[in-house]
């Protein structure tokens, strides 16, 4: 395999953009392709046939692209499709849900963790398994925040809707006790200020996509396909089957690096 090859990063819109951020950081030498479905964003209210189908497509258009490793940076996609396209696809496959679990049993120290992702992350459990497997004292508080993504995609994670719909959809999780807290969305990092700040400084928050990409750098070592040569590392491409306009903007607010997107048609 072509160690020079990107790694392909696969989300339901921009959230995935948050693990680039942390890929970046962490990744210097490698080249990346990313691809967000914003134009049947979001994806936590589909049923879980429908997710698998849309990852699908999304991964067969990122293997089109040489891809040598895959990240499904979507918790809900990961959720009900990870297993599936690791067993379709011929190079490594990473979820976002595992590594954050891990982050998250780690950190707490009262054993009382609190997740919030989408409608399908929460109702598939995959996040109270995870973390029951690993530490069976713990206890687990899941909240289904469905208007943070449209927040998100929608350009107003710095605006003062953003704080109160913040405020509104936390306010289960007072008088809970928790000190952990798992944003189960790669969307969510982009409302950490308003998070942090409505939770408390005491209240460790655990972005499981940023946590995604030591996992990654695990895997390009185990199978030898790291790039070695950063004289040759390639270039970040973005495509978006939304609005270019609307992704760029957004993705230039957040990385780090020029972004101008492709716009491309998954089909039906």
């Amino acid at each position: 395999m072509n160690e020079q090859r990107p790694i392909g990063f696969i989300d339901s819109g921009v959230g995935g953009l948050t693990v680039v951020k942390e890929a970046l950081r962490q990744l210097p030498n490698e080249a990346f392709v990313y691809l967000g479905d914003t134009a049947r964003c979001p994806y936590g209210p589909r049923p879980a046939e429908q997710v698998v189908t849309f990852t699908r497509q999304m991964a067969n258009f990122l293997m089109k692209q040489e891809i040598k490793l895959l990240v499904i940076a979507c918790n809900t996609a990961t959720a009900v499709a990870l297993e599936t396209i690791r067993e379709e696809l011929p190079i490594p496959v990473v979820g976002v849900i595992l590594p954050g679990t891990r982050a998250a049993v780690k950190a707490t120290t009262t054993g009382r963790i609190g997740v919030i992702g989408t409608q399908g992350t929460i109702k598939s459990h995959s996040y109270h398994r995870a973390i029951a497997a690993k530490s069976s004292q713990t206890q687990i508080f899941g909240l289904a925040c469905p208007k943070f993504v449209p927040i998100v995609e929608s350009n107003e994670y710095h605006s003062s809707i953003a704080k109160k719909v913040v405020a509104e959809s936390l306010k289960p999780l007072r008088g809970k006790k928790i000190d952990t807290l798992i944003l189960g969305c790669t969307h969510y990092p982009l409302l950490r200020p308003l998070i942090q700040n409505y939770m408390g400084p005491a209240i460790t928050l655990i972005d499981s996509g940023a946590e995604t990409v030591g996992e990654v750098s695990v895997l390009l070592d185990y199978f030898n396909i790291g790039n070695p040569d950063p004289a040759n590392v390639g270039s970040c491409h973005f495509f978006t089957t939304g609005s270019t306009k609307m992704f760029d903007e957004i993705a230039n607010d957040w990385l780090p690096v020029k972004v101008t997107s492709e716009h491309v048609d998954l089909g039906k």
